[in-house]
């Protein structure tokens, strides 16, 4: 959140040396590449009946235990995004990646991007499946999200494992993302010209070339969109709700965590994990995203922890 942050403080500076008539050009092109890139977008998934709205998920695997995919902040499109982890992971289990509202192809949402809403909309579109015993493995923020459904939905849950999982009270999660930033980013296009001259954010990572055109189009879609905005807004009251907050005790959490960062990153998540009665630690060297370069270690070191956990 905070690399997202100064990225984002560091961008808004250029746009005032930009000159007024080439930001209109970039809005015009933005608008009208916008509308023609809509109809490329291609489904997968399934849409599943949440409060009026369609929030879409992708199942995978038919092993007797299911893991359910939580993404991190502004993951565009989650379904692709953890099409290798949950690849791995389907060979031995029922995989139910869940893209939250405003995400991939589900709607947008009209209520509030709170924990809690989105816990209960994640919870009902699970209902609907049927699906009531399941283990729930989640990145970055989605680690608060899933400590929110720990508290909300004890019962339902078997496991929880961490994708370099936030935490409370965890450093920076009291500062703001600038949003107004983010907009004015996309409506004026330079979200778009940013991203084309970074290049290839998946470059030699396990995805094909169709793919990685998808979530190109589903970033553009949805980052700066205004439920995802609205999300990155709620971020500091997210992390202040459950701040003090543990798992329940009784509940076995396996986190696998980021060496790249500081040591106090790893301290925290230890802390987390000595709280409950079965609470393991795995350190990769790997940046954030670890399941985009580690989902055969993180499916197999997984797949062994539940193993051993009565369902």
């Amino acid at each position: 959140m905070r690399k997202l942050a100064k990225s984002l403080l560091l961008t808004a500076g250029v746009i005032v040396a930009v000159p007024v008539l080439a930001l209109a050009t970039t809005a015009t092109a933005n608008a009208i590449a916008t509308n023609a890139e809509a109809a490329q977008i291609r489904p997968y998934g399934k849409g599943v009946p949440v409060g009026g709205k369609t929030m879409n998920v992708v199942v995978t695997g038919t092993g007797e235990e299911t893991i359910v995919l939580l993404p991190g902040l502004g993951t565009a499109a989650p379904g692709l995004d953890f099409l290798p982890l949950a690849d791995e992971l389907s060979a031995d289990h029922r995989v139910v990646v869940v893209e939250p509202f405003g995400t991939g192809l589900s709607d947008p949402a009209d209520t509030p991007r709170t924990a809690d809403n989105i816990v209960t909309e994640i919870h009902g579109a699970l209902a609907h499946l049927g699906i009531t015993r399941y283990a729930l493995m989640a990145h970055s923020i989605g680690g608060i999200y899933a400590l929110t459904y720990s508290q909300e939905y004890p019962e339902e849950l078997t496991a929880f494992i961490g994708i370099d999982n936030s935490v409370p009270d965890q450093p920076g999660a009291d500062e703001p993302i600038p949003t107004d930033a983010m907009v004015v980013l996309k409506n004026l296009g330079i979200t778009r010209v940013l991203a084309g001259l970074a290049g290839d954010p998946y470059e030699g990572l396990p995805y094909d070339a169709e793919t990685k055109r998808q979530m190109a189009l589903l970033t553009t879609k949805n980052t700066g969109a205004a439920t995802m905005i609205d999300e990155v807004a709620h971020s500091v009251t997210n992390f202040a709700a459950v701040s003090g907050a543990a798992f329940p005790v009784a509940l076995p959490v396996l986190e696998f965590v980021s060496s790249q960062d500081s040591a106090e990153w790893v301290e925290i998540h230890e802390k987390q994990a000595a709280g409950v009665d079965r609470g393991e630690v795995v350190v990769l060297d790997a940046p954030h995203y670890l399941h985009h370069v580690l989902a055969p270690e993180i499916a197999q070191r997984t797949a062994a922890f539940l193993v051993t956990i009565p369902q």
